[in-house]
């Protein structure tokens, strides 16, 4: 496994660092330090474009051969970024036309990171130059082992940009997409407020307006901009392959944020990153959630630096404090080990932490790092990474080629994420992503692991489905959850799905689209609540119920056919008529749920479908333990994590294995704050 630090060597050279002498002194001091605290890869180039190329055309790369020659005698391999993410002021200055232009028509100035539109032609000509001058210059050195193309693709909202270029390359996309201009007016409805057009070149951007533009509209622009950051990574990766074949190639990403198109942008990597801010949020399963839609983008030709795993890597953990919070508190003692091994748990094979030092310069001076700024090695945060250094050192042999196996998926698409944030809906207080989460949460809750697809992928391999709130619903994507379901596949639908298809036009023939004969069901109307008014659920027999379960934000009216009923709203108009259903189609079964609820009412229904399903679920411990494993052929490699400030006592009834200090435990042991145990399969402990 690899264990790395995010380096930034351009911040410790002469003034800042070194001497007049030896400048770069510090870099070996730096790679010492590393080295002690177990680290064997290096992150570094995000931001150098400025410095590799301080005038045009006259290129200097030996600064990077001499660092990784530094990091080679440690033994430190390196991920190297291409700098595109910071283009240079001689370059904005020359070709002006590359800054983005922003909804409101207002230029965004240079002087800054992300300060270009990635759809201008010049940029993209720069861009090619320096990625392949790098690679050509520092592609052959035996200390890179993968490339991370750009950094944060799509930050600081720049996932569009409303140049006159940009106006070029949207109308050619939609020519492209529709062919004819009567099939573009028809699919997304221009004849509402009358906004026909006659050739693609009238289809306007979305600027600022007066008031909403068309929601088609809208999220063919999304798919769009999408398409575009894709085909920017795919030119870098592209390139970087044809230079340094061998090299796998990857960009760093953040789960459900960034408006592009996760998955797609996956497609054209060898493997995936994560950028983790798990220490700064410190909620397990809201953490656990983001790891595990990570770890789902490439679940197949996964191509990582070492050839024997198929995760996913985290290139930027946080190791302290951000900068950017109104309050920027310190990370407890143990958090970061813990999320560590979260991460490491839901399979991920290389972690890297940010920063590795607290810059004396720029904007993030104040933001947490392993080392502070006096640059010694005594720090709490570098003692405590020393140590998770050292254990990853014990634990390597038995996570290698390891991985992560779920039997359980939520679905998720971008085109639905998209147009539920769009305005005018039934209610602005819905959120998917919170919808999402109380699924999540009760599977991470009841230590059942949890991939994420979106609904085209093949689904069958999962006995369970959960589809939260697939409002926009392409026709074709019905049909492949009703073929799911059909040859034996579990399937939960929701409340706000099925609404409007992939050109947001409602369909004729009810809610859910195309699928009220897989539900037995149709959706006739729906109630949308404020957020200080309830219904409730009266349940029925054959649903453990341990609470009484509110139904909040949203309440479908539902017209039953053939489905069965599992439980009924308890008041208003629409008292007695189902909130709950389950219908058998083909040879598999269709649940539908008919509004929003609380976190017991999902503990409850995943209880219920684990019986139904046949679900195996990991371990049973005390509340507040999180469970998750890792196998490899037979063997599984469990991993506790105590989130709770106090300590939590667990119960082995037989003998187990603790990697981490080498002894056998077995009866009762107390798992400490922040604690975590990695342990082998022959376990079985219940609540103590």
């Amino acid at each position: 496994m690899y264990f790395g630090v995010d380096y930034h060597p351009e911040h410790w050279v002469y003034p800042y660092a070194g001497s007049v002498e030896n400048p770069e002194a510090r870099w070996q001091e730096d790679a010492r330090l590393m080295a002690e605290a177990g680290v064997n890869v290096v992150r570094f180039g995000e931001y150098v474009w400025g410095i590799c190329e301080q005038e045009e055309g006259v290129f200097d790369f030996q600064w990077m051969h001499r660092l990784m020659d530094i990091m080679k005698e440690h033994e430190i391999k390196v991920v190297l970024c291409t700098p595109t993410a910071a283009p240079p002021l001689w370059l904005t200055r020359k070709h002006p036309e590359i800054l983005p232009v922003d909804e409101n028509g207002l230029l965004l100035h240079d002087g800054t990171r992300h300060a270009a539109c990635l759809n201008s032609g010049v940029f993209w000509e720069y861009s090619k130059r320096i990625v392949s001058k790098l690679a050509e210059a520092i592609g052959k050195h035996e200390q890179l082992i993968a490339w991370q193309i750009d950094s944060g693709v799509g930050g600081h909202a720049t996932e569009f940009s409303f140049n006159e270029e940009t106006g070029r390359d949207w109308h050619a996309w939609l020519e492209a997409k529709y062919g004819t201009i009567d099939q573009l007016n028809n699919a997304m409805g221009t004849r509402f407020w009358g906004q026909l057009v006659r050739r693609f070149e009238e289809v306007p951007m979305p600027k600022r307006a007066p008031t909403l533009h068309n929601p088609a509209l809208v999220l063919d622009w999304m798919r769009f901009s999408s398409d575009t950051i894709v085909a920017y990574i795919r030119m870098q990766a592209t390139l970087l392959r044809e230079i340094t074949p061998g090299k796998p190639v990857t960009t760093m990403m953040r789960a459900l944020s960034r408006h592009y198109d996760h998955f797609d942008v996956a497609e054209v990597l060898d493997f995936t990153s994560l950028d983790s801010y798990a220490t700064i949020k410190s909620k397990p399963a809201e953490n656990a959630m983001e790891v595990d839609i990570l770890r789902s983008l490439k679940k197949q030709e996964c191509q990582t630096p070492d050839e024997d795993n198929q995760g996913f890597w985290v290139m930027e953990q946080k190791a302290g404090n951000v900068n950017w919070q109104s309050v920027n508190s310190l990370v407890r003692p143990g958090v970061v080990r813990l999320f560590t091994y979260q991460l490491i748990s839901r399979g991920c094979d290389g972690i890297l932490y940010f920063f590795w030092r607290q810059p004396r310069i720029g904007s993030e001076k104040f933001y947490g790092g392993i080392l502070s700024h006096t640059g010694k090695g005594d720090t709490r945060t570098y003692l405590e990474i020393k140590q998770i250094g050292e254990e990853i050192r014990l634990l390597e042999p038995i996570i290698k080629g390891s991985e992560v196996k779920a039997e359980t998926c939520i679905l998720y698409s971008h085109d639905n994420d998209w147009s539920l944030k769009q305005g005018m809906q039934p209610t602005q207080e819905f959120k998917l992503r919170e919808h999402i989460q109380l699924f999540h949460s009760a599977l991470h809750d009841l230590n059942i692991p949890v991939d994420f697809a979106r609904p085209t992928d093949d689904l069958s391999s999962y006995k369970l489905v959960i589809a939260p709130s697939l409002h926009q619903l392409a026709w074709g994507e019905a049909d492949r959850l009703k073929l799911y379901v059909q040859n034996g596949g579990t399937l939960v639908g929701t409340c706000n799905s099925g609404l409007v298809d992939e050109h947001h036009i409602v369909p004729t023939d009810g809610f859910p689209l195309g699928m009220t004969d897989l539900f037995g069901l149709e959706v006739v109307e729906f109630d949308p609540l404020p957020v200080d008014q309830e219904n409730h659920l009266h349940m029925k027999a054959g649903f453990p119920s341990t609470h009484m379960h509110p139904a909040r934000l949203w309440c479908d009216i539902i017209e039953p056919a053939e489905c069965k009923i599992m439980a009924t709203f308890a008041k208003d108009f629409y008292a007695g008529r189902p909130a709950l259903t389950r219908n058998t189609f083909g040879l598999g079964k269709a649940v539908y749920i008919g509004t929003m609820s609380h976190l017991p009412f999902y503990l409850d229904l995943i209880t219920w479908l684990r019986q139904e399903c046949q679900l195996s679920s990991l371990m049973r411990v005390p509340e507040g333990v999180e469970v998750s494993m890792r196998q490899r052929d037979n063997s599984k490699i469990y991993f506790l994590l105590n989130h709770q400030s106090s300590p939590v006592r667990i119960q082995f009834y037989q003998p187990v294995h603790d990697y981490l200090t080498g002894s056998t435990l077995q009866g009762g042991h107390d798992l400490p704050p922040h604690g975590v145990l990695v342990i082998d399969e022959r376990q079985s402990s219940e609540n103590g």
